[in-house]
């Protein structure tokens, strides 16, 4: 089979385990939750994955010309560079740059809050896909709460430490603050988790939503 029919195959293997499980997705937000579930195998996302009012809508308005930022180079490489060409986005992680480094080590925090700071200071809105560091998603809780409007926050980070914490923290600001946000409460999440995430709403985005326009 080729990749396009592999993914239709397993798109329909999704909704009918959906379906057997009596789980009946939002419809604006079924296209981003059947992509994670693609990505992990987990239907466990299905009821973990929550969605500010509009968070979809929000995101696929604002990927057309907009930035997204991750908190790991994994996640950066696997979003779809055709969707992000097609509608003139950009991608971005400041976790290798020697200046966050160099700033995280003199103020003895880390890397990931240091990039957010610095997501924040170089772009007016930028989308932040955050798949592994609790620090990153409470830096941007406190930008948020200090008035800052990101145009969305992923907010997915795998792991047991601060973890489920800095998930609650960050999606209480952003509804309070109306900032659209969809985070994975509890502890799973991951790279693969933003990344899917991203390209679910880049997919809808660019018109990609077929796997054989990619």
């Amino acid at each position: 089979m080729r990749p396009a029919e592999i993914e239709r195959r397993s798109m329909e293997i999704i909704a009918q385990e959906l379906g057997a499980r009596e789980i009946t997705l939002p419809a604006e937000n079924a296209a981003v939750i059947k992509r994670v579930i693609h990505a992990t195998a987990d239907f466990d996302y299905a009821a973990s994955l929550r969605f500010t009012p509009g968070a979809v809508r929000a995101g696929i308005a604002a990927l057309r010309g907009g930035i997204v930022v991750t908190d790991t180079n994994m996640a950066l490489a696997g979003l779809s560079r055709r969707a992000l060409e097609l509608l003139g986005a950009e991608k971005r992680c400041y976790m290798a740059d020697a200046a966050v480094a160099s700033e995280a080590k003199t103020r003895e925090t880390t890397r990931a809050a240091v990039s957010m700071e610095h997501a924040f200071r170089d772009h007016a809105a930028p989308i932040f896909a955050v798949g592994n560091a609790p620090t990153a998603l409470f830096a941007i809780a406190g930008a948020i709460e200090g008035g800052r409007r990101p145009a969305l926050v992923i907010a997915v980070p795998v792991g047991f430490v601060n973890v489920v914490e800095a998930k609650e923290r960050v999606f209480a600001a952003c509804e309070t603050a109306g900032v659209p946000c969809i985070a994975a409460f509890g502890r799973k999440g991951g790279s693969s988790v933003a990344a899917a995430i991203v390209n679910a709403l880049l997919y809808e985005a660019a018109g990609l939503a077929d796997p054989a326009l990619r």
